[in-house]
Formats: structure tokens, C-alpha cells, sequence
């Protein structure tokens, strides 16, 4: 049986319960005897109709010119997403991607080529081209393969593979009826839905074969309401590396309930002043600055290459001395978590600002030798077995500090509470930013004294770090489903701050 990629599609289109049995998907690979597969002792060889002999030939060719490290990525992704609008689904769809990725790394660069043909024939063709890079003497792969035990930070009761449709709908359609009528100016409800099952196998030229089973799921709802003639839009949205058993009664009513709330306070909120004033990035969902602004400016490969203002500040003085940033790939079901990153490392808990002070970036194992350390932090990402990997975060967040949050909004003689953002522009390099705060508060004379809305805030993250002057003991990570992109690439990440003052920052309110 041969398909090719479109037809393995239509065939999808079909009938779902084809996608989900090992042995179809094994026929899209070598044309070999299944014999051949016989004495296979981990159940993702069969899934991807591979052998080890077949990854050390592919392992072969990639460092037939040379090579410091090469690496083969197999994944298989299945996802699934609906769109419910006005009371029914407007929108279903299941798609499967499968391929590997092929790389040789030689020093600081790196070849890189995929196939979604598993085949040998064409994986031996792509390791060629990938091998290319490189001018010198064959490196042999290991003459066997080792299988490293891994942490499990996200098991599920059932994959979402095995998820029908007939399970997911009835989430949906409770959510955006919990939506409805808990505001009778609601106008509109909209629930978006979509999860996966992605497998990968990751072998390297050292000898290691690494696999994980990732799943991830996330639940948006979209509120449209009138109040007389104005019309006010808002939403809310949970997410992370979780089962169905997640999408219980309690949590679809706090995201249906948050959803509901953001949209009804823009009736009477307004734009504040603008200027430069204080500015309290409220705890949870205001860790998207932490995220662009500074995250990124930590992340090893634009310190290697001298484009990050953090390049030369290891060891140094980067925020005040209760400020502590780490960026964990441990923690539980969180949408960033990973058992294992790309390049099939461990993650870890890695601390990038320690009291104040610069200790690490976040490294790649490219970026890792670079820097003379014995080994990564875990933070190769990659979108998929069609790209190479990147240092990237995974679920980052400033630990609490040791202020009270009463007090830090009674120290602000005129400022805002920023809330919730919808978007924003980074200047990764030299972490300018501005962002958009769809919902906050202003503050005078100590005190809360209205709700604003469509805001502007404008700064530079290493100086907004400098200048944090408070922070609360309410560290917290948003459960919401964020997306961050990089160089082409876009990887699921978590994020999260305390309730903290920054001393000053450019609002462009109703004057701006």
C-alpha cells in the first residue's frame, strides 16, 4: 500500500478511526517486511514504521562529511478543532502531519532538511542534502541505541486520539451556554476548540533514541454584547496540556464567567490620561511583557550573536533585588511543559535572574557549547519536524516578592492597573515595546476609581526591569492559550507574573 501525502489526507477525511491505527500509518513508511520489525522494543518505531537499523543508515549518511552532533526528529501530530457560533458548529476539522527532520550541526552552523516520506530512500536523500554543510571525514553513529528514562509532567486519562467528536461538543456547547445567560446584554457567544496528540522520536548521533507523547487543549470563549447602541466585544480562554477530564462544570463556569466580565466593564470604562506615569501589571496574564520584552532578550542564540542588550550582563546587575525570573519546563500539564525538549534534553527549572542578578540564558545545545557548558537547559524547541531547533522558552515567571499589593496601588499617586492585553510589538534586540491593555484600571490618589480600556503602553523591558520598584507575594501562571513565535516558528509557552509596579512607563491615554 502506497500513499502519498494528499492522499493520506483524503483518506482522513473519511473516516477518523483509520487515523488512529499504527499499522495504516506504518505503510506510509519503508516498503520493508513487517518482520523486519520484529524485534522492535518501543512502540514508536512501529508507529513511524522505522527500525534502528534504518535510523543508524539515516544517522550514517547525515555525518558522512563530518559532524559535531546530528540529530533525526520524527513526529506525528493529529489535531482537531471546532467552531461553535450562534448555537451550532460552523467548523470541524481533524488533521494529521507526519515527517521527520534531519540535522548536522558543525560548530555554530547547522544543515537542515525534512521529508514526509519515511521511506529510506528518502530520509537517506535528505540526510545528503542536510550533510552538505559540511567538508570532512565521516563521524560513525553508535553502534547502539540507549533509551534515557524521562519525567512525565502531562499524563492524560484518554489521548485525545481517542477523543470522538460526540465528547468534545458537549464541552462546548456547555460552555457557551453557561455564556449566554449570565448577562441578558449578550448578544453574541462564540466557543473555539482544539487539541492534539503529537508523538516524537528523537535519535542522536551519540546514541540515544528519546520519545514523548505530548497532548494539548484549549477551550476559547468569545462574547459579543449590546447596551443600547454600543457594542463591546471581549473573551476569555483555558488551556494547557490536558485531558478531557480537565473541562469540568467548574472551570468551563470560570471561563465563561471571566469571558462575561472583561466584556461588561469596557460599557463603562474609558481611556486614561496620557503621559509617563507608574503602571501595575496585574499578576498572571501581565507575564506577556515579562515574556517579549525581557524573556526573549535571554534566550542564548541572540546572546551569541551580540544582538541582545543582555549579551554581556551575566554576573551583573539586571533588577532590583527581590526580582527572581526563571523560565521551568517542569511544571505540570502547563501548555509550555515539556518532558523532553527537541533536541530530546531533559527540561529543567532554569533561573535567569537570581535576586536582581543575570545567572543564565536559555540554551540550545548549540548555544550550550558555545558557552562551555556540559549541557543544555533543556530549551531546544522546534515548531515542528519541518524546522530546525531554537533556544526558546516554556513556561516563564517572576517569583513573589515581598511587597503588599494594597500598598503598591496606595503608593500611586496617578497611574493604571494593567490587566489585559490583546497584542504587541517587540524590538527583541534592544527590548523595546509597546502593548495594547484591552482591559485595566486607573489609579489616583491611592485609589481604584475606574475601569479603562484601549491603552497603549510603551517602554524598554530591560529599563521596565530596572525599574520595578514593588512586587506582591501572588505569583501566578495564565491558564490561557498563549502562542509565542519566533523566527518563523510558533511554540506553545506559559507565563506568568506578580502583582508589580513599575515606576514608570509611557501610557498613551485619551490625550495621546
Amino acid at each position: 500500500m502506497s500513499l502519498s501525502r494528499r492522499e493520506i489526507l483524503k483518506a482522513g477525511a473519511a473516516g477518523t478511526a483509520l487515523l488512529a491505527m499504527p499499522g495504516w500509518l506504518a505503510a506510509c513508511g519503508p516498503k520493508a517486511p513487517v518482520a523486519a520489525l520484529a524485534d522492535v522494543t518501543d512502540p514508536f518505531l512501529t508507529w513511524f514504521g522505522i527500525d534502528e537499523g534504518m535510523i543508524r543508515q539515516v544517522l550514517a549518511e547525515l555525518a558522512s562529511r563530518g559532524a559535531d552532533d546530528a540529530d533525526v526528529y520524527f513526529q506525528h501530530a493529529r489535531s482537531t478543532a471546532v467552531s461553535f457560533e450562534d448555537g451550532i458548529v460552523s467548523r470541524a476539522s481533524t488533521t494529521v502531519d507526519q515527517g521527520v527532520g534531519l540535522r548536522v550541526v558543525v560548530g555554530d552552523q547547522v544543515g537542515y532538511a525534512f521529508t514526509e516520506d519515511l521511506t529510506l530512500a528518502s530520509m537517506l536523500a535528505a540526510a545528503r542534502t542536510a550533510s552538505s554543510i559540511a567538508n570532512g571525514s565521516a563521524v560513525a553513529p553508535a553502534s547502539a541505541f540507549a533509551r534515557p528514562g524521562r519525567p512525565s509532567f502531562y499524563e492524560v486519562a484518554v489521548p485525545w486520539s481517542d477523543v470522538g467528536i460526540d465528547r468534545r461538543l458537549p464541552i462546548v456547547q456547555k460552555a457557551a451556554g453557561m455564556a449566554r445567560t449570565k448577562d441578558a446584554r449578550v448578544e453574541k457567544v462564540s466557543v473555539s476548540w482544539s487539541d492534539g496528540d503529537e508523538r516524537v522520536l528523537i535519535a542522536t548521533l551519540d546514541g540515544r533514541i528519546i520519545t514523548d507523547r505530548r497532548p494539548q487543549s484549549r477551550l476559547w470563549v468569545n462574547v459579543t454584547a449590546r447596551q443600547g447602541e454600543v457594542v463591546q466585544a471581549n473573551s476569555a480562554n483555558m488551556a494547557g496540556r490536558r485531558g478531557l477530564e480537565w473541562y469540568d462544570d467548574e472551570r468551563l463556569n470560570t471561563v465563561a464567567q471571566q469571558a462575561i466580565d472583561r466584556t461588561m466593564i469596557l460599557f463603562d470604562a474609558r481611556r486614561p490620561p496620557a503621559g509617563e506615569m507608574p503602571v501595575v501589571l496585574a499578576a498572571g496574564a501581565s507575564g506577556i511583557l515579562l515574556h517579549e520584552a525581557i524573556g526573549h532578550g535571554m534566550e542564548a542564540d541572540f546572546n551569541r550573536k551580540n544582538t541582545s542588550i543582555y549579551s554581556t550582563m551575566i554576573g551583573k546587575k539586571v533588577g532590583p533585588d527581590f526580582v527572581t525570573v526563571v523560565d521551568d519546563g517542569t511544571i505540570a500539564n502547563e501548555r509550555g511543559a515539556l518532558n523532553v525538549d527537541d533536541e530530546g534534553t531533559p527540561c529543567e527549572r532554569t533561573v535567569l535572574v537570581e535576586n536582581g542578578v543575570l545567572k543564565s540564558y536559555l540554551h540550545d545545545k548549540i548555544s550550550a557549547k558555545h558557552y562551555g557548558r556540559a549541557a543544555s537547559t533543556g530549551s531546544g524547541r522546534r515548531e515542528s519536524f519541518r524546522h530546525m531547533p531554537l533556544p526558546r522558552m516554556r513556561c516563564t515567571t517572576m517569583e513573589n516578592g515581598p511587597h503588599d499589593k494594597d500598598e503598591m496601588i496606595k503608593s500611586v499617586k496617578q497611574g493604571i492597573i494593567a490587566e489585559t492585553f490583546t497584542n504587541g510589538q517587540v524590538q527583541i534586540g534592544a527590548g523595546d515595546f509597546t502593548f495594547y491593555i484591552k482591559n485595566g484600571w486607573m489609579i489616583e490618589d491611592g485609589v481604584i476609581t475606574f475601569p479603562i480600556k484601549d491603552v497603549n503602553i510603551i517602554g524598554n523591558g530591560p529599563q521596565a526591569l530596572r525599574d520595578v520598584t514593588m512586587a506582591a507575594a501572588d505569583s501566578a501562571l495564565d491558564t490561557g492559550g498563549w502562542t509565542c513565535g519566533k523566527d518563523g516558528q510558533s511554540v506553545p509557552v506559559s507565563q506568568g507574573l506578580p502583582t508589580v509596579l513599575v515606576s514608570k512607563l509611557a501610557v498613551g491615554g485619551a490625550n495621546g
